[in-house]
């Protein structure tokens, strides 16, 4: 299977499994998903971003290698948020290396503050500060802050995780 090939012909969840189911196979393979996964092609990014999503929930250790490039994504300007929710949602469901806890910690912050920011991408964003605060409890009375500040104007996505953690901090 050519990867690039896939993703231009079809977007759908169907595809998007059997393109994951593929490059989870072997490395190779899983390069070659995410070399469509940081091209610069947008439509071929934003494609690519939902199989690695699938990838990495079905096969956590192939996206190990590149946590650095999920993190990077984040914070390039002008990505699809396509891509960086799929991204979040990585990073929301695997262990995170320390590496990388104050960069995340940061581009979530700035995702949920920012009112302009897609619903799943402050949901997930939550999720990974609400995990990150065991490790660092300093940051728990900002994200608390934070929610109760935003309560009024958010969606229910944001409420709903927001409610779990205010819960779960008491």
């Amino acid at each position: 299977m050519n990867i690039r090939e896939e993703l231009e012909k079809e977007h759908s969840k169907a595809q998007a499994l059997r393109i994951a189911n593929y490059a989870v196979q072997n490395k190779k393979q899983f390069r070659e998903l995410m070399d469509c996964y940081t091209d610069t092609d947008y439509r071929l990014s934003q494609r690519a971003a939902w199989s690695v999503s699938w990838a990495a929930r079905n096969k956590p250790v192939m996206i190990a290698p590149y946590i650095g490039v999920l993190v990077k994504r984040l914070q390039e300007p002008r990505v699809h948020p396509a891509v960086i929710r799929n991204a979040v949602r990585v990073l929301e469901l695997i262990d995170l290396p320390e590496l990388y806890h104050g960069e995340i910690m940061n581009t979530c912050f700035d995702f949920i503050q920012d009112p302009a920011t897609p619903a799943a991408i402050k949901a997930f964003s939550l999720t990974i500060l609400d995990r990150l605060s065991v490790t660092y409890p300093a940051i728990k009375p900002e994200l608390r802050l934070i929610i109760e500040e935003r309560w009024d104007t958010e969606t229910a996505a944001f409420r709903s995780r927001g409610r779990k953690i205010l819960k779960s901090q008491k």
